[in-house]
């Protein structure tokens, strides 16, 4: 009789389950924050060279902060932390872009860094059509995206007035860049007197499509003109715009692993150095929760002072 009843349970239980059908996966949480206004706009032909766009609203043109992603110029997506960038900036009459780029090694060097310039130059381009005030613009990002950043913030002009393509006469010139870990030098054999070995991180051999740092370094006199070139600290002048760098506390040399030295404070220490012997003066550096960065409360401020301000 026992048996007769868990026979009974069991058919029951698989009679159910037949015509319950298969469980459905459970739908992925939408990302907090708005929705872009213009998302995954192509601003050139390659298959990551997309960005995503919050207008925000105000009277008269509006200015823009650009966000590139970190990830060594290797990994990343401008998915990541971009909604929750635009809610606190649209609040306050500033748009928001975030950025894909191609990435090495299969894309070296120039290519994710000469993406984003034109990732700039493409926004200005839609100024009319998008509301940007081309003469305000903020950059942003967390290490390879604020190496970036201190390279466009940094480099001369890249407009070029006669060229057949509207947007490649836009200007790439910024009024700020504010990053968090950023590398400001790539160069191999200038970085390592600064922060010891162990800041040979992967980025900076593949972003010159090698290997290893030992082929690298092995084939240091080919990758030189671009590891100077796409190197910030070479390039910082006096006519730059401000710069507001965010480090860890640890500034401890040298380097404890390659994590620690790719993002060391010490890459903040050099740039600012570098700012006061060519009479630019206007880098500012914040080592762990320190407030102190000039007259700049925190990153918000900076890029608040510097958009909205007179």
């Amino acid at each position: 009789m026992q048996s007769s009843r868990i026979t009974l349970l069991l058919l029951s239980a698989l009679v159910s389950g037949a015509f319950a059908g298969p469980k459905q996966p459970k739908k992925p949480k939408k990302p907090a924050g708005p929705d872009p206004t213009h998302a995954d706009i192509a601003y050139d032909v390659h298959e990551r060279t997309k960005l995503d766009f919050w207008q925000a609203q105000g009277e008269g043109p509006r200015p823009v902060f650009v966000f590139f992603h970190g990830g060594g110029w290797i990994v990343g997506d401008k998915s990541k932390n971009g909604r929750q960038q635009a809610e606190a900036l649209l609040a306050k009459g500033i748009s928001v872009a975030t950025i894909n780029y191609r990435l090495a090694p299969q894309h070296p060097l120039p290519a994710p860094v000469r993406d984003a310039a034109r990732a700039i130059q493409f926004l200005r381009h839609k100024a009319d059509e998008w509301n940007i005030d081309k003469h305000r613009f903020v950059l942003g990002g967390g290490s390879a995206g604020g190496c970036t950043s201190l390279w466009l913030a940094c480099h001369d002009d890249l407009a070029d007035p006669d060229a057949q393509d509207p947007v490649a006469r836009e200007s790439t010139r910024v009024q700020g860049a504010t990053v968090r870990g950023a590398q400001t030098a790539i160069d191999p054999k200038l970085i390592e007197p600064w922060i010891g070995p162990n800041v040979f991180h992967e980025m900076i051999y593949k972003c010159v499509g090698e290997e290893s740092i030992e082929a690298a370094l092995a084939n240091y006199d080919r990758h030189q003109p671009l590891y100077h070139q796409f190197s910030a600290y070479y390039h910082l002048s006096a006519d730059d715009p401000p710069i507001l760098l965010g480090y860890n506390a640890d500034i401890s040399l040298p380097a404890s692993d390659f994590d620690h030295g790719i993002h060391h404070g010490m890459f903040g220490v050099k740039l600012q150095e570098k700012s006061k012997q060519v009479g630019h003066d206007k880098v500012h550096l914040v080592i762990g929760k320190s407030k102190e960065a000039g007259p700049y409360a925190s990153a918000d401020d900076f890029v608040e002072q510097i958009l909205l301000g007179e």
